[in-house]
């Protein structure tokens, strides 16, 4: 029997991996796979863990978690492997992709009778749309789905959330969803109807983005560090990572999006030292002066 598919989208930092998380964890008794592009940035407390191997890390409520290995194709494939089957997959598109490709990948003849694409939901910032809703990959991705959900609602003015709200009424194919309440995983799933997709438009192809992988085996300075990154914020869409602390006996687990920027304790690894990737827009953010900066750090 076909296995449904959730394909999630959304813009870089708008809240994808929380709404996956949520999903891994609420109480709907389905054998959940889902395919993310990094372990890291899946937040599953240790309670739920149950076992790791193959690239797989198991949960006692019966869902798995995998990273993408490689092609999509190829990581479904493990997944459509697992012993017990899972009852739905839910895919995590890459933040500075156009679903498209993913979608026409998905509605492939051969692999719909073992997967079948039933829902793409794209992930909102809803205090971004004002100044996102022109950029035409974020139009892309939301063009592309079948529901809208709003994250991080919740410092929006009611007048502020009804103009996103109003907006994307004028669109009526839109199913759109506030995070900052329980959406049951049935509103996404379930359909009797396929949806009908455009699989012949070609993705939309992005190349503004600059990309740095940071890593060092030691920790550094907390304060040094803060430095660094208000110094690069202005230039950074993105930035996400496991870093370790001399203050601090256990890793943090860094992110920032926008302006916006949390320290959190991170999930136990076996990795030690410091792990961050750095996006931003090409025009503005320097890879090289990043690295430069960021190794400074290991010097004192």
């Amino acid at each position: 029997m076909s296995v449904p598919v959730l394909l999630v989208t959304g813009f870089l930092g708008a809240g994808k991996t929380t709404f996956i998380n949520q999903l891994l964890q609420a109480e709907h008794g389905l054998r959940i796979a889902a395919i993310v592009n990094d372990f890291g940035s899946i937040n599953i407390d240790a309670a739920l863990l149950d076992a790791a191997a193959d690239g797989v890390i198991g949960l006692k409520n019966g869902c798995i978690c995998c990273s993408l290995q490689g092609d999509l194709l190829r990581t479904l494939k493990i997944v459509l492997g697992q012993n017990p089957h899972p009852e739905l997959i839910v895919i995590e598109a890459s933040g500075v992709a156009d679903p498209a490709g993913v979608i026409q990948s998905l509605i492939d003849p051969v692999l719909w009778d073992q997967a079948r694409l039933e829902t793409v939901v794209c992930v909102i910032d809803a205090p971004d749309v004002p100044d996102r809703s022109g950029d035409p990959l974020w139009r892309a991705q939301v063009r592309e789905s079948d529901f809208l959900c709003l994250a991080k609602t919740e410092g929006l003015s009611a007048d502020a959330l009804a103009a996103i709200h109003a907006g994307f009424a004028v669109q009526s194919k839109y199913h759109v969803f506030d995070l900052a309440l329980p959406v049951p995983i049935s509103a996404f799933v379930g359909r009797d109807t396929p949806v009908a997709r455009d699989s012949t438009r070609a993705p939309l192809q992005d190349d503004r983005f600059a990309y740095l992988e940071w890593r060092h085996g030691g920790a550094i300075e907390l304060q040094g560090f803060q430095a660094v990154m208000s110094q690069l914020a202005p230039s950074l869409l993105r930035a996400k990572g496991f870093l370790s602390f001399e203050q601090h006996q256990s890793r943090m687990l860094f992110q920032l999006t926008g302006t916006r920027a949390t320290l959190a304790r991170a999930p136990k690894t076996d990795d030690d030292g410091c792990q961050l990737v750095l996006i931003g827009d090409r025009k503005v953010f320097d890879a090289t002066h990043a690295a430069a900066a960021l190794d400074a750090l290991t010097h004192r």
